[in-house]
């Protein structure tokens, strides 16, 4: 049975009116819809790392911060979305910048949940990066929480995944700073002037 004829068959049970001229292209629209936001399961993710890694002597921590994601809960298939921050400390090779997002939403577009994506992005990075280290956090807003049962609009789940040198407290801490948000121009540099 198709996915399109299952919503169909969804809709007969869900609305009153089932034949109203308003749902007649929903089927194909949100079996469309499902089929992107779950596109990911069909992804082989080591081709994200084919001709994107570069060569660096460097080891100070690269940090990209605010990467948006959507996903959706496994358990109500309803959205779940925030910001992911990632920092890695390179061994031999950098990864472009892009491909950082591009792994985020790979993982992002699967049936999830929040811990597990976490570590999946980590443990990716990991594996085919190699870096000496790598710490993921992610903050989002649960709409199975917010729509249904508890109904509470405000509580943000965090979570975070360190690996490698970023279990050291010290790195870790390097880490939240740098993704702490503050109210100047992160292109103006802070003198100090203490004696």
């Amino acid at each position: 049975m198709s996915l399109e004829k299952q919503i169909t068959d969804m809709l007969q049970y869900l609305d009153p009116n089932p034949g109203r001229v308003e749902l007649e292209a929903t089927p194909k629209r949100v079996a469309e819809a499902l089929g992107f936001l779950t596109q990911g399961h069909q992804v082989d993710i080591s081709k994200v790392f084919e001709h994107a890694l570069f060569e660096t002597d460097e080891q100070s921590m690269i940090v990209i911060k605010n990467i948006e994601f959507y996903s959706l809960c496994e358990h109500h298939l309803l959205p779940f979305f925030g910001h992911c921050h990632i920092a890695y400390i390179p061994q031999k090779h950098i990864l472009g910048f892009s491909k950082i997002a591009e792994v985020v939403n790979i993982f992002s577009r699967r049936l999830q949940i929040q811990e597990r994506l976490t570590l999946d992005i980590a443990q990716c990075i990991q594996t085919h990066l190699q870096p000496l280290g790598v710490g993921i956090i992610m903050e989002a807003k649960h709409l199975c929480m917010s729509m249904r049962g508890i109904e509470k609009q405000n509580p943000r789940l965090i979570t975070q995944k360190m690996l490698g040198r970023l279990i050291d407290p010290l790195q870790q801490q390097l880490f939240f700073n740098l993704i702490q948000d503050t109210h100047q121009n992160p292109m103006t540099p802070v003198l100090d002037d203490s004696p």
